[in-house]
């Protein structure tokens, strides 16, 4: 007797549809960070601990739902918890390892197959895809595992095994050798947190995603934090910023009451510069707790630190203002033009504002840097680059020609240093500058790029190369731009064709899941939210304003081009002509060109 059960898609529905009943394919986003952990009991309305072994009765269904949440929680009780779960017989199967070794196996649940036997025994064969390795310092690591596949037996709790009994439950018998974790568990009993580092220049902050159990309490909070912080940066990011200074250990515990914090560290240096900048590193790692801060080097206190006072004066992004829609129209960009929003005029001088066939421009101290791709004739393209004040009037363009380049992004600096930027062209990765000079960034991929784009804090890049997802960290010392090695992200989507950040710790990506869709996805690849189910066409064209602390909007916004038509999200919308600034009215009997290449100013 064979019976499937997509657990993991129902798990999602079940998630999402009990907190809003927001369908699939709807636009509505919740964006910010969620509040601080809370003690035990709830947090943020979600349990704090995973359900106990007889929770699910003699439901199998249920069970093997509970038993794949069992290891969430602080990671020094996990295998207590998950053997828990396992028959007392078989226990030994499960080899347990202590501190920083606890690592649980993340995955993705396609279905499961219930087959009953005759000793009255289930046996369960789950499909899954590997997300990753949720580790103790709550970095999510990319997976390690290959099994798509575990088989596992069922029992009765009750004597011999032969009594349905619901208060005695199930036991598993011939359990994974693995603390496996499911992506809908991560969900409801982590909060996703971002810490933050210095980029490698030490100009800006720069987010690191972790996971902190829900269990624990806010008056630990600051401890864990701060031990991530000493631990170092994630692996992928590493490349792109530096750590607190070598040998910095946490003396004793991080200790809180009524809103006042202190921190005691043995670091090396007196650098007030240095300890000026943990500050400020401190502050926005912390960035939900208010109150005050107290930080000691070697038990000599620094000047107390209003939490809140120093985020507001030490913004994280260089941004002021609320983003500009703009699009390409008949070769030239032009405003577009929804009602409350702020439309702008062109930044290019009218003369030099042709040949366009998609743009990427942003807002820099009193200057505005653009980057367009421009035909050159025979079905070529080249870039064409200007910067200064608004309007630009004169372009540089590139010497070398290319059957195809993508939308030009920008590497946001946080001081006045020459532009720079990523375009991808004929499948290579390339770095520009103000003077529209091309450099080959060297990458180890196993295909082609097709898309590149930039977060907000300039440090950290997404691609899309051979339909698969990828994240790297930019480091900018040397007046050049080197990428560190790629992270491949795990989806469910397939043939990815474009990529943008639609916040500091999500991505929103087109590509296939059995028809065209957009997803957002974060930057581990471990959550995934429907977006855009119903595409209808392959995506060839996406861009996204990145919902962020310095300029807060109600929610995220993304554009996107299929099939030759140009979209916009909240509400979703066809962008149609007449939504089009400045533009002359089509000849008497003429029918009005589609606007192409949408793209946000910021």
């Amino acid at each position: 007797m064979r019976r499937p059960v997509v657990l993991g898609t129902l798990g999602v529905v079940l998630l999402l549809g009990g907190a809003c009943g927001i369908p699939a394919s709807s636009d509505v986003r919740v964006d910010g960070k969620g509040g601080a952990a809370t003690g035990a009991g709830s947090g943020n309305g979600r349990p704090s601990e995973p359900p106990s072994r007889t929770a699910s009765g003699s439901s199998n269904e249920s069970f093997v739902r509970n038993f794949l949440s069992a290891a969430a929680g602080e990671p020094d009780r996990a295998y207590e918890r998950v053997k828990a779960f396992i028959a007392p017989e078989d226990r030994a199967r499960l080899q347990d390892k202590k501190g920083s070794e606890v690592a649980m196996t993340v995955v993705r649940l396609r279905e499961a197959v219930y087959t009953l036997n005759s000793d009255s025994t289930t046996t369960v064969k789950i499909t899954v895809q590997q997300i990753g390795v949720l580790r103790a310092n709550g970095t999510l690591a990319p997976p390690v595992a290959t099994e798509t596949e575990y088989e596992f037996r069922l029992r009765s709790g009750a004597l011999g095994g032969a009594v349905n009994d619901e208060r005695a439950g199930l036991y598993v018998v011939d359990p994974p050798n693995a603390l496996l974790l499911s992506d809908v568990a991560l969900q409801q009993y982590y909060q996703g947190e971002s810490i933050y580092f210095w980029s490698s220049d030490r100009t800006r902050l720069v987010p690191d995603q972790r996971y902190l159990p829900v269990a624990v309490p806010q008056e630990r909070r600051v401890n864990e934090v701060v031990k991530w912080l000493v631990a170092g940066p994630s692996d992928w990011l590493r490349p792109g910023v530096v750590g607190l200074p070598d040998r910095t250990e946490l003396i004793n515990n991080a200790t809180g009451a009524n809103d006042r914090w202190e921190v005691n560290l043995d670091m090396s240096g007196d650098d007030q510069n240095g300890i000026d900048q943990l500050l400020t590193q401190l502050a926005w790692s912390l960035g939900d707790l208010g109150g005050e801060l107290e930080l000691k080097i070697r038990n000599n206190s620094q000047p107390v630190l209003d939490l809140n006072a120093r985020r507001a004066a030490q913004r994280l992004y260089p941004i002021t203002e609320s983003p500009q829609r703009f699009c390409v129209y008949e070769g030239g960009i032009r405003p577009l033009d929804f009602v409350g929003e702020l439309s702008g005029a062109v930044p290019l001088a009218p003369d030099i504002n042709r040949n366009i066939v998609s743009a990427g421009l942003a807002r820099a101290d009193n200057r505005v840097l653009a980057a367009m791709v421009v035909s050159s004739g025979k079905s070529r393209q080249r870039l064409a680059v200007g910067s200064g004040p608004a309007p630009i009037t004169t372009l540089n363009r590139g010497t070398s020609e290319y059957a195809s380049i993508s939308r030009p992004v920008w590497l946001r600096m946080a001081d006045s240093r020459p532009g720079r930027g990523l375009v991808v062209a004929d499948g290579q990765l390339y770095r520009f500058d103000e003077g529209a000079r091309m450099y080959q960034v060297p990458l180890n991929l196993p295909a082609p790029v097709t898309a590149v784009a930039a977060a907000l804090d300039g440090q950290r890049v997404a691609l899309v190369a051979g339909g698969q997802l990828y994240v790297a960290a930019v480091n900018l010392d040397g007046g050049g731009v080197s990428i560190g090695p790629p992270r491949q992200l795990v989806t469910s989507l397939t043939g990815l064709t474009s990529v943008d950040w639609g916040r500091e710790d999500q991505l929103v990506v087109a590509g296939s899941a059995g028809q065209p869709a957009i997803y957002e996805i974060s930057v581990d690849g471990a959550v995934e939210t429907p977006l855009r189910t119903d595409v209808g066409a392959k995506v060839n064209h996406l861009t996204a304003y990145p919902t962020n602390r310095s300029v807060p909007l109600p929610s995220g916004a993304y554009m996107y081009e299929a099939n030759g038509v140009a979209y916009r999200s909240s509400p979703l919308e066809r962008i149609e002509p007449d939504r089009v600034r400045d533009i002359a009215p089509p000849p008497a009997g003429g029918r009005p060109s589609n606007p192409s290449a949408p793209f946000f100013l910021y």
